[in-house]
């Protein structure tokens, strides 16, 4: 599964590379939300080749939709992790892949194809980054870590729209990045190149892969109650464990 996984995510993200540099069509599913045609050329190729592969599986993807599947092991698709990022040609955006089964993640792939970076993760096998063991930073606190968030796209129409968060969190902290992809985010909270990541409306696709990583590598993630985190939390906080709980104080979540 995890070597199928693997293929998929460097097809599409190859697919996403070569697609790069040409005008790309956008459409828009929400005044700021957009959609290109190289997500659901992307989507494409790995939906049709999990179907091809495993026709008994589920999929949930972010252009095509699903569900998860009763009882059956379920993908979780995000054919551009980072679609604005993507159509502006900002590099920074990934593919996310995770398989889930039993209601628990089993396969976990995120693949950054601008740096050729690509994070596995199994289920009791550990976290990897290009076959590098991954572990989270050993940072104790707040004040000493660099963290990441992200806004919601409807953040000018909702109250809860993280801005408060953002202002309280980034007087705390050595700087918080707004980077576009949560899925890299968590990915780099599992790698020790951020401490945590937390954000409001998430969908399952953004974390479904991340999170396998960060728990592999070491880390925590709750929703912000300090709940076991599952990957429809409206709201999820990731981190190395170490500053978990101070983050939920200073963020007014608990």
């Amino acid at each position: 599964m995890l070597a199928f996984a693997i293929d998929l995510a460097r097809q599409a993200g190859q697919l996403l590379l070569d697609g790069l540099s040409r005008q790309r069509q956008i459409d828009l599913k929400s005044p700021y939300e957009l959609v290109t045609d190289m997500d659901r050329a992307s989507e494409e190729l790995i939906v049709e080749a999990i179907r091809a592969r495993f026709p008994d599986h589920a999929i949930l993807a972010e252009e095509s939709g699903g569900a998860f599947g009763d009882g059956r092991p379920t993908w979780l698709i995000d054919p551009i992790d980072g679609t604005n990022n993507y159509a502006h040609g900002f590099p920074f955006f990934s593919v996310s892949l995770a398989l889930w089964d039993a209601g628990r993640p089993q396969v976990g792939v995120v693949f950054d194809p601008t740096r050729d970076e690509l994070f596995t993760a199994q289920a009791g096998a550990g976290a990897f980054c290009n076959a590098q063991p991954l572990r989270v930073s050993r940072i104790g606190t707040l004040a000493s870590a660099l963290l990441s968030t992200g806004f919601p796209y409807d953040f000018g129409s909702r109250d809860d729209n993280n801005l408060r968060e953002f202002s309280r969190v980034q007087a705390r902290c050595q700087g918080v990045r707004r980077c576009g992809s949560a899925a890299l985010d968590i990915a780099y909270v599992a790698m020790g190149r951020l401490e945590a990541h937390w954000e409001i409306g998430l969908k399952p696709w953004d974390t479904g892969a991340a999170a396998l990583l960060l728990l592999e590598a070491g880390g925590r993630i709750t929703d912000s109650a300090a709940a076991p985190w599952h990957p429809w939390s409206p709201r999820a906080v990731a981190s190395n464990g170490l500053i978990h709980d101070e983050l939920l104080e200073v963020l007014g979540w608990r």
